[in-house]
């Protein structure tokens, strides 16, 4: 199916999931305020595509990432980048006009968003491609290193009939890695991330762009890619297109904060359901039901005198947290604070991971465990 003639996901019947779509339509204009500081100093015929990169308040990891995209074997005057400042700070101000000003002599235009109305990365992405002079929008965040031929690669694997490409992500992690660095390894699996895609500008006004109501980093790739897809566009893979995406150092006990995304889960469901099914999770996390009943079960029991049935429901809770420690366990990291680590967060996951998802539920108004 040619691109031009993908369906307006506004137009599909009035289902739970397609009035949704249509809601994300109006939430993707950008509510940010904007302020392009830095102009495009070559003609904008020439531009193949623009790269958009949104970034917080971590000039270091920017300037590596910029450092990157200036050093495309793709000619200088076929791209621009777009940086998304969402939360602006000085230092990242001055690094774009200092970065901007030293590659403006080879016919590189980089251009300077300050998002003042703090909205998360899919404003900031919505800004970015709001404001791209090209017919195709390259996603990367700014704390990846783009290969040279990462522009070049992107663009070849799209042709007409394409709306959209997802490029290659490396993880380079130690042997043996940590939790967090095991799972955020697991971008080298993801069929579709923002930290490596190209999609046409014209399939982003059609789908809405991102969903703003994607606050985290998390999910609104697969709901742009799920849009995509009910809106019959075509994806396709871009091997070639590679990006690596070293593994930030993460404070203890980053697994509880990671749980509070668990509620996007519940808005991806709500608004993609069969997509949600077939692509991410087929069942709910029984196995944290299962320990979070146990342990109220032990609780009460106790409670009321029922010492069997306490002893009985606290002995099935220390066997199913015991596994689920043991599985996070191993094949990691036997340094002994990460040990300490995994027995405290495996003792409170199940039970954070099920009051986000709640949580999202009864905010999207969808029956979702």
């Amino acid at each position: 199916m040619s691109l031009y003639n993908l369906r307006p996901a506004a137009r599909a019947p009035e289902t739970a999931e397609s009035s949704e779509t249509s809601e994300a339509v109006r939430l993707a204009e950008p509510a940010a305020v904007v302020s392009p500081t830095v102009a495009p100093e070559h003609g904008i015929a020439s531009l193949a595509v623009s790269v958009v990169v949104p970034t917080r308040q971590r000039p270091q990891l920017l300037e590596r990432c910029l450092d990157a995209l200036a050093a495309q074997t793709l000619a200088p005057d076929r791209y621009e980048i777009i940086v998304c400042d969402d939360g602006p700070d000085d230092d990242t101000r001055l690094l774009v006009h200092r970065f901007a000003n030293t590659h403006r002599p080879r016919g590189l235009t980089v251009r300077y968003l300050a998002i003042h109305a703090t909205q998360g990365p899919a404003a900031a992405r919505n800004a970015g491609w709001h404001h791209a002079h090209a017919p195709i929008i390259a996603f990367t965040d700014d704390d990846t290193i783009p290969d040279a031929r990462w522009l070049e690669a992107g663009l070849a694997a799209i042709d007409d009939d394409t709306a959209a490409a997802a490029g290659a992500i490396v993880v380079p992690i130690p042997d043996p890695p940590t939790d967090y660095e095991a799972d955020a390894s697991g971008l080298e699996r993801a069929e579709f991330a923002t930290a490596n895609a190209f999609v046409r500008r014209a399939a982003l006004h059609t789908v809405g762009g991102f969903d703003e109501r994607f606050t985290s980093a998390w999910r609104e790739d697969s709901d742009l890619q799920f849009s995509l897809m009910r809106a019959g566009g075509r994806i396709v893979r871009a091997p070639d297109a590679i990006v690596a995406h070293p593994v930030r150092p993460a404070r203890w006990g980053i697994s509880l904060k990671q749980q509070k995304k668990s509620r996007f889960e519940a808005l991806l469901y709500y608004k993609h359901r069969r997509l949600y099914k077939h692509r991410i999770a087929r069942k709910p996390p029984l196995n944290y039901y299962a320990t979070a009943i146990a342990a109220l079960v032990a609780v009460i029991g106790a409670a009321y005198g029922a010492t069997v049935i306490a002893a009985a429901s606290a002995l099935v809770w220390f066997a199913l947290t015991s596994h689920f420690f043991a599985r996070r366990i191993r094949g990691r990291s036997r340094d002994w604070r990460h040990i300490a680590e995994m027995a405290v967060t495996s003792v409170l996951i199940p039970f954070l991971s099920i009051y986000w998802r709640i949580h999202g539920a009864i905010r999207y108004r969808t029956w979702f465990l």
